[in-house]
């Protein structure tokens, strides 16, 4: 299960709140590369490392070949197609997802090309082209109440999952 977003959308507070209530394993790519230092270089004008996307394929294919894995990063395009049942790309509005960048000390060019990705919607886009069409979805992620109602969309879905592949 994949969770691509632009930066503060939602998609680590969904991804470990679905994973206590299905007992499935939580994976975080972002903080994951940064514990094993899965880098190829420094963006100096987005001022962050640089992905080894490779690296990071090798780090969590045996986990992805057993199942059940919730995968957590704001990108889709390297991972294998064959990884996911199904990609939420989480969506929300500019001036909630404004605030949440700003809180998080985004300025100048790296908070308005995040606010410019989710207009455009960049990275829904990109889930579209990554993976077959039936298993993208959009979901707004604006509220506790949007959080809650995808929580349990998601619920309902691996239920749903389970009963036809079991």
């Amino acid at each position: 299960m994949r969770h691509p977003g632009t930066p503060g959308v939602g998609k680590t507070t969904l991804g470990k709140e679905l994973a206590s209530r299905t007992g499935m394993t939580y994976i975080n790519v972002g903080d994951m590369a940064k514990e094993g230092e899965l880098y190829e270089g420094f963006d100096e004008e987005y001022d962050c490392p640089i992905l080894d996307e490779d690296r990071v394929i090798d780090e969590l294919e045996d986990k992805m070949s057993e199942g059940g894995v919730i995968v957590d990063y704001h990108g889709c395009d390297f991972f294998p197609e064959r990884w996911f049942h199904i990609v939420f790309v989480l969506r929300t509005e500019n001036s909630f997802l404004y605030d949440r960048l700003e809180s998080r000390g985004y300025k100048g060019k790296k908070l308005q090309d995040n606010l410019q990705c989710e207009i455009f919607q960049t990275l829904y886009e990109e889930a579209m082209l990554s993976y077959r069409e039936e298993i993208v979805h959009q979901l707004p992620s604006n509220t506790p109440e949007d959080l809650e109602r995808n929580l349990d969309q998601i619920m309902q879905w691996i239920e749903q999952w389970m009963k036809d592949n079991n």
